[in-house]
């Protein structure tokens, strides 16, 4: 087993085996489920009806920068195969049922980091304060039990790196 994998097998056990890991899980769970697709969806609909341009130009650029990163995300998925920390590790187990087998990269990290950094490109100052959020997005999945900490590293680079590629374009 290499370092990087005894790292994130390290870290992730001391996630499970804090003693408030459940109260955790359960904030986590919230918290994860705003970076599910709907949320924005409807933040989309939002600025696309507000008739401000630089709020539209951001829908434009999520569109563009979800086309791009969406085939990045599912070809590094199913490369890689890296199996869940449940099915990766005995006694580990997840809060929450994944949509898919393999964890890495994070996809709800990618999608909360590419709208995180679009949000600092179009927004301003006033972005950054979606920078904490999609940290707390990635860090959620790891409580959540399921997905290892370099899968939030890989998520958040996916995504970020998308986001920085469209603004600077």
């Amino acid at each position: 087993m290499d370092r990087l994998t005894r790292w994130d097998h390290l870290l992730f056990q001391k996630s499970q085996s804090h003693g408030y890991w459940r109260q955790w899980a359960c904030i986590s769970r919230w918290i994860s489920r705003t970076g599910d697709g709907p949320p924005y969806a409807m933040l989309g609909l939002v600025f696309w009806f507000s008739h401000l341009p630089h709020l539209q130009q951001y829908v434009g650029d999520a569109l563009l920068a979800f086309a791009l990163e969406l085939p990045c995300y599912l070809a590094i998925k199913n490369t890689c195969r890296r199996r869940r920390p449940a099915a990766a590790l005995a006694g580990c187990q997840s809060y929450i049922q994944p949509s898919d087998t393999f964890s890495l990269p994070s996809g709800h990290t990618a999608a909360a980091f590419l709208m995180a950094v679009l949000a600092v490109g179009h927004l301003g100052t006033w972005g950054l304060l979606a920078l904490p959020w999609a940290l707390m997005v990635g860090l959620s999945r790891v409580l959540l039990g399921v997905h290892f900490p370099s899968d939030i590293l890989a998520g958040a680079l996916l995504g970020g790196g998308v986001a920085g590629m469209i603004l600077l374009s």
